[in-house]
């Protein structure tokens, strides 16, 4: 069994994607597209939504991390990404809906801004990534592209000095998930590879590392996730970190 991924380089749900088909031991091979432009790229291949990762496989036509971690599990059982207990299942099921609605926006979000401020960053992201443009091009040309993203995921500065005071609360729930052992087990699950993820993000900030590294979820995340690329720079005012730590 051999799977076609697209993915988007620095995406939290694409790096999740990955992971859970190496967990399965299926080999793939990634297809990167650049952020936005993404979009009609995967209608021309035949998918029907527009996010990433986007999986085919064995016939198949997957995306979403919710949609992919429940489809591998029916094709190639083991080993699983949820537990076969019912209320263990349920608990990462949660987890993983928690972390992909809720936790996954935000990084996301605070990358966008960030990188809006600084595109300096950029090309850590991308380097190494085969997009079919020179890499220096991508991040030389990427303001318009940054732009869009702002205005597709509703970046503003209200909204991410929102999300920097909500972000010790949602690292408090990841720890928390981690001390019930939903997440943080000897076996990985679904959840784990979800909010992991988004974790590990964030610890590319130089404005959040710090605050990050000595928890759980820190921990957490360098052990899933041993590998990410980008670093964002110092991009955020302040005053506005004041509630992030």
């Amino acid at each position: 069994m051999r799977a076609t991924i697209y993915v988007i380089p620095g995406s939290t749900s694409s790096m999740a994607g990955r992971l859970m088909l190496e967990h399965k031991g299926i080999s793939y091979r990634r297809r990167d597209l650049v952020a936005v432009v993404s979009r009609p790229i995967l209608r021309l291949v035949g998918f029907d939504g527009n996010t990433v990762p986007a999986i085919k496989l064995d016939g198949e036509r997957l995306q979403g991390t919710t949609t992919i971690s429940r489809a591998l599990d029916e094709l190639v059982p083991e080993p699983p990404l949820f537990p076969t207990n019912p209320e263990r299942r349920t608990a990462v099921e949660r987890a993983e809906a928690w972390g992909d609605e809720v936790l996954q926006p935000v990084p996301r979000r605070l990358a966008w801004a960030a990188l809006s401020r600084d595109r300096s960053g950029v090309r850590s992201f991308i380097e190494g990534a085969h997009l079919g443009i020179p890499t220096g091009l991508a991040a030389r040309t990427s303001a318009p592209m940054i732009a869009r993203a702002k205005r597709i995921y509703g970046v503003t500065d209200d909204v991410v000095r929102a999300d920097l005071e909500a972000l010790p609360g949602m690292l408090g729930r990841v720890d928390e998930l981690i001390g019930q052992g939903v997440i943080g087990g000897a076996e990985r699950n679904a959840a784990d590879y979800q909010i992991a993820t988004c974790v590990r993000l964030l610890l590319v900030f130089d404005d959040l590392r710090e605050a990050i590294e000595g928890r759980p979820a820190g921990s957490l995340a360098h052990d899933v996730v041993p590998d990410f690329p980008g670093r964002v720079p110092p991009a955020f005012p302040a005053d506005w970190l004041i509630g992030a730590s």
